[in-house]
């Protein structure tokens, strides 16, 4: 796309690289706005990315989607990424439960599985909880008893956002082995927080669309690839495809709106921003204006002036906050009081094959789930009898600090003892990464502090896993948000939205 962009063509910049931001920039382009991505990384896919470390190609952490999260799953066939990743055809979780730790045991192992049926809800769960070995018979029972009430919880009603789970749980009969056993095994993987620490109006959305909303909708899928393939290299790929001009290593330093009319020239020298080969800067008259000044070692020096209708802030809501001109929205300082919670990965090379299965989650161990990474790192094209693994720990608040040495001190004993191969294999490496700031914090009173997609400032509008999206902070919810974001950027310029029925929900991209 070159020269100047029609006085009556609509611009817009969004500010973030994650899928929040590309979600919203494939959409606005798609509707016909000339548009500019600014991401502050080398890379684009936010906190769900790849890097490398020797040989091996690493995803920061290992992020799974559910066959519900159809927002997400529109996108991925959007960047044309369909046959990159894998979806169950049935659910089924293998648990591996330390049975010595709970048993008086010392070494015993007991596996059990959460499988659906191909059963109508709630039956497709009945057969797999009533042979669940990690619970007794009373358990089981005080689980389907909580389980329809669950169900019957209305998730319009704003006082289940004031209640935690876990209080709600011991309500409805659930001892601590069935938290643990069950509802914190999903629960925290899925929220980022255990029962006590989680809002009961995210937690019961969480159980309800995906357990109880469609037989397959708690089918899991994954990245067959690297992410980085995924986010950053079929997003940039179908981004410059819509003509969606994208600044990396480019950060955002000021953000102004002004009433309808001209922008002034960049105030204190700098460049105003071009689209392709042509003036970046729209005439339209009658709406709010906005500019983005954007700094950045590849940029020119005092970096460059957007201007645009519409401005999309995709960012963390630390970030936005510091960016939002004042009184934007309502109660503007709660974007910083709505926290956030840490992701650890530990990441293990063995000398030979330790784990047989995909991924399996553990009990009576501090391990929370383990993947097997050895095809899509391109560990098993240089050494088919290696295997790479990665354990994940959500809500990892006590452990997101420590050394390496210490971590390596605790979890390669504890893997051994859930994976028997693991004994007498030797370690080739391991390494771990960290997001301290993975998600928002999910606590109870966390909706509140949760924005919508619109300000008080026509076509500024917000994004992130972090808005009101009724999701937790998950990749679903981040798409789900860019998508809003679109609409609502569409709609303040009186522009037709690509597809006002909001086809995203139903997970197909709007057309």
């Amino acid at each position: 796309m070159s020269g100047v962009v029609p006085q009556d063509r609509a611009t817009a910049v969004v500010v973030g690289g994650g899928l929040a931001g590309i979600t919203a920039a494939l959409r606005l382009a798609e509707a016909g706005l000339a548009v500019t991505l600014v991401e502050s990384r080398p890379r684009l896919g936010g906190l769900a990315f790849s890097f490398r470390r020797g040989e091996l190609t690493v995803d920061n952490g290992q992020h799974v989607f559910l066959r519900c999260c159809t927002a997400y799953r529109g996108l991925v066939t959007r960047l044309g990424a369909d046959h990159l990743v894998s979806l169950q055809r049935r659910l089924d979780v293998p648990v591996l439960d330390v049975a010595g730790a709970h048993s008086g045991g010392t070494d015993g192992l007991r596996l059990g599985r959460l499988r659906r049926a191909a059963l109508p809800v709630p039956l497709h769960l009945a057969g797999s909880l009533s042979r669940y070995p990690h619970l007794s018979t009373a358990d089981r029972l005080q689980v389907v008893r909580a389980t329809l009430a669950l169900w019957r919880l209305d998730l319009a009603d704003p006082s289940l956002d004031e209640q935690s789970f876990g209080d709600w749980l011991r309500s409805q009969g659930q001892s601590r082995r069935a938290v643990e056993a069950l509802w914190d095994l999903v629960g925290v993987a899925t929220l980022n927080a255990t029962a006590d620490q989680v809002s009961l109006a995210l937690a019961a959305m969480v159980f309800k669309t995906g357990l109880l909303s469609d037989p397959g909708a708690s089918d899991i899928g994954w990245a067959d690839a690297p992410l980085g393939t995924i986010h950053h290299d079929a997003a940039l790929d179908a981004l410059q495809h819509s003509g969606v001009r994208v600044l990396l290593r480019a950060r955002a330093s000021a953000l102004k709106s002004s009433a309808g009319g001209p922008e002034a020239d960049a105030p204190g020298g700098g460049h105003v921003a071009s689209h392709g080969s042509g003036t970046y800067r729209s005439g339209r008259r009658g709406h709010d204006r906005h500019s983005v000044r954007v700094e950045g070692d590849r940029l020119p020096a005092g970096g460059e002036l957007l201007h645009a209708d519409a401005v999309v802030l995709a960012v963390p809501q630390d970030t936005a906050a510091d960016l939002l001109p004042p009184d934007t929205i309502d109660d503007q300082q709660r974007l910083r009081s709505l926290g956030t919670a840490p992701i650890l990965n530990l990441h293990a090379v063995y000398d030979r094959r330790v784990l047989r299965r995909p991924f399996f989650a553990g009990l009576g161990t501090p391990v929370q789930w383990v993947f097997d990474r050895t095809r899509h790192s391109g560990l098993a094209e240089r050494d088919q009898r290696a295997q790479y693994i990665a354990v994940s720990q959500s809500a990892a608040h006590e452990e997101i600090d420590l050394p390496v040495a210490e971590l390596r001190r605790r979890y390669l004993p504890e893997l051994a003892r859930l994976l028997p191969a693991a004994r007498d294999a030797r370690v080739l490496d391991f390494f771990v990464t960290r997001e301290r700031n993975a998600t928002f914090d999910p606590a109870p009173g966390s909706a509140r502090l949760r924005p919508g997609a619109r300000t008080r400032t026509p076509g500024l509008v917000l994004a992130g896993a972090w808005t009101a999206t009724g999701w937790p902070a998950t990749m679903e919810g981040a798409v789900r948000s860019g998508h809003s974001a679109a609409d609502e950027a569409l709609a303040a310029l009186g522009e037709r939205p690509a597809n006002p029925a909001a086809a995203h929900t139903a997970g197909r991209w709007p057309q």
